[in-house]
């Protein structure tokens, strides 16, 4: 994950110094917010995993806190705006082809965020990829991934083929916490350890449940926030140009 960090950053800096060259702004805040989501992923991969409770605070800024963060910096945005104009209409059809519209469905993103989680944890596939880096490696991914098509059409100002109504994205994002909460539970109730060759500490585990809990409860509450804030300035825009409207036909 960290080569993957340095690539997307070695990627949004080129394109922060297109925009530059060309004399355009870039608002502080979406690098501020790439930025951390590029440290988030490289520090997934710092974290000690000697731990149950290490591996889950690995998997939590992996799968949560990278996926929201890296949404917030609009890459997406960035490059339509410093790419020439055959390539942004190269990226524009991507957008809107029926993969990517697929991929973006707010209902694609929020089965596989969930079965990744489940999939995991209540299945064999967790001892299985301690014992091996390379599936390790691939679970790895595909956390970021689903956590990416999860919430990068919730929180993200980028263009979406599928963009879903404010209203909507807050009830999608209220959806995942029974993600959390059961397999938290899961964690803190069961009788015996999921990978006693590894994680062999049934208290250990019982901490790392409380920390998936704890983790989904902020992951909701901080992107509960984003939508909701994005929300009342949709709000406010409309209502400037509706009185914009209003004092047109008044005058």
């Amino acid at each position: 994950m960290i080569a993957v960090g340095v690539l997307l950053a070695a990627l949004y800096g080129g394109g922060l110094r297109r925009l530059r060259r060309r004399n355009r702004s870039w608002p502080l805040g979406r690098s501020v917010a790439f930025g951390a989501g590029v440290a988030a992923l490289a520090a997934s991969e710092l974290v000690p995993e000697s731990s149950f409770v290490g591996h889950m605070l690995g998997h939590a800024l992996l799968g949560m806190a990278a996926p929201l963060l890296l949404a917030l910096g609009a890459p997406v945005t960035l490059a339509l705006q410093s790419v020439t104009r055959p390539s942004k209409r190269r990226l524009l059809r991507a957008l809107h082809s029926s993969p990517v519209r697929f991929l973006a469905h707010p209902v694609v993103g929020f089965g596989l965020f969930g079965a990744t989680l489940a999939g995991l944890y209540l299945s064999p596939l967790f001892p299985l990829a301690l014992r091996h880096p390379a599936l390790h490696a691939a679970v790895h991914l595909q956390f970021l991934l689903a956590g990416g098509l999860f919430l990068w059409p919730l929180v993200s100002a980028d263009p979406m083929p599928r963009r879903p109504l404010h209203g909507a994205r807050v009830l999608a994002v209220l959806a995942a916490v029974p993600f959390h909460a059961f397999l938290g539970m899961v964690l803190l109730s069961t009788p015996r350890p999921l990978a006693p060759a590894v994680y062999p500490s049934l208290a250990d585990q019982h901490a790392a449940g409380g920390v998936l809990w704890a983790s989904g409860e902020l992951l909701t509450l901080v992107a509960a926030t984003v939508v909701l804030r994005a929300w009342m300035e949709a709000d406010g825009r409309e209502a400037a140009r509706n009185d914009r409207r209003l004092d047109a036909r008044a005058g």
